[in-house]
């Protein structure tokens, strides 16, 4: 028997759904896609689903692209495929774009080879790019739309597949803290979890495991931290720091979460030097206050409670904070 929160969704979605398996039926090659620098829930929705494509469509071509992580892989997810540029321009293939709410930050550009896109996201539609858009904003993961789509189609859903849709809903959620974790995340959860991975061993112990080299990275954020007058904690890491700590860009907002429940902090942010772009990365959560507002103003987005942006100088740091606070002195 279904959970009612999971019936709501499909019955919402329900057209869209068949308008997929339609189009997944129709393509005899098919390419999963996600954004650039990605977390769990954009690389467990996209190993997810093509996972279960290969199970369940057997007689198909299934690939993924774009980066691979550097802490993630091969720990939790294996290897980003190495596809030549060939095999995009001989072939008619159907796209599918998960986690991903603008063309922008789509990892591997050549999806727009593709004869068909289909977008599946849970940001803010700005974007509506694709000939089939499933956007359900108030979720609090890719994985879990995703998930959700393929209990309606009442297939074959594997231990391995699973766990990779787990993990893309307990990293996107916090462990099932934030304010967007729903009823209906912990009914996926539990039809994934009651295929029989090893909860602790398959998803967790792979998630957080640290060395001590992590720990420097901790007592640097520990030591150095800073709090505004509006109760906003952040930490900033230059290009110099990172290499002295033995981390990449990427790895920057890590220990965002460390002020996530100390009294007086309202909101929390990483500000991390990606020398590569020449810009500052900035990665922001709060208990409950919206913060996405903010982040629109500084080429940015994403959820109500986790947001992200960029700063081009950070002498523009100051205007950050400062506009955080607002949201927080009255």
């Amino acid at each position: 028997m279904l959970d009612k929160s999971i019936k709501e969704l499909i019955k919402k979605n329900k057209k869209s759904y068949k308008q997929v398996l339609s189009m997944i039926k129709k393509y005899d090659k098919i390419v999963i896609f996600r954004h650039e620098m990605p977390d769990y829930d954009a690389l467990g929705t996209q190993m997810g689903l093509a996972t279960w494509l290969k199970e369940n469509f057997k007689e198909k071509e299934i690939h993924v692209t774009g980066q691979n992580h550097v802490c993630f892989t091969p720990r939790l997810y294996p290897y980003m495929e190495e596809m030549e540029d060939a095999w995009f321009d001989n072939n008619e293939f159907l796209a599918i774009v998960v986690d991903t709410g603008n063309t922008a930050r789509i990892s591997d550009k050549r999806y727009q080879k593709a004869k068909n896109i289909i977008k599946i996201d849970h940001h803010p539609n700005k974007e509506p790019y694709g000939d089939i858009v499933i956007v359900n904003d108030e979720l609090a993961s890719c994985a879990e739309l995703v998930a959700n789509m393929l209990v309606y189609f009442n297939k074959k859903l594997s231990k391995e597949a699973a766990h990779y849709f787990y993990s893309g809903i307990a990293g996107d959620s916090g462990r099932f803290l934030y304010n967007s974790t729903s009823a209906h995340t912990f009914a996926i959860a539990q039809i994934l979890i009651e295929t029989g991975f090893n909860l602790s061993k398959d998803v967790y112990q792979k998630m957080y495991q640290k060395n001590i080299d992590d720990l420097k990275v901790t007592a640097y954020v520990l030591n150095d931290f800073k709090v505004s007058k509006g109760g906003v904690a952040y930490y900033v890491l230059p290009s110099d720091i990172q290499e002295k700590l033995k981390i990449t860009t990427e790895r920057g907002k890590e220990n965002v979460n460390l002020f996530a429940n100390i009294e007086g902090i309202n909101a929390w942010c990483s500000i991390t030097e990606d020398p590569k772009e020449g810009l500052w990365r900035v990665s922001i959560r709060s208990k409950e206050t919206p913060i996405n507002g903010v982040a629109q103003m500084f080429e940015g987005g994403g959820h109500d409670q986790a947001s992200g942006c960029k700063l081009h100088d950070i002498k523009d740091l100051p205007k950050l904070i400062e506009e955080l606070d607002k949201l927080f002195i009255k």
